[in-house]
């Protein structure tokens, strides 16, 4: 049951379905950055627009 509930909150990959990695986080801006360990995608959370920016192909 507790397994069921903590991946609600996991985000995983769409492409290769591994779990994203918190690593670029700027707490100074409040921008949270999360990719997947094989740098099939990523994605931004930005406060002050409210907004997800997802990309495939992480650099």
């Amino acid at each position: 049951m507790i397994r069921f509930f903590k991946n609600l909150f996991v985000e995983h990959c769409p492409k290769c379905n591994k779990e994203l990695e918190t690593h670029k986080s700027n707490l100074l801006s409040s921008v949270v950055v999360k990719s997947c360990p094989e740098q099939h995608y990523q994605k931004e959370y930005h406060p002050a627009f409210e907004t997800y920016i997802e990309s495939d192909t992480v650099s």
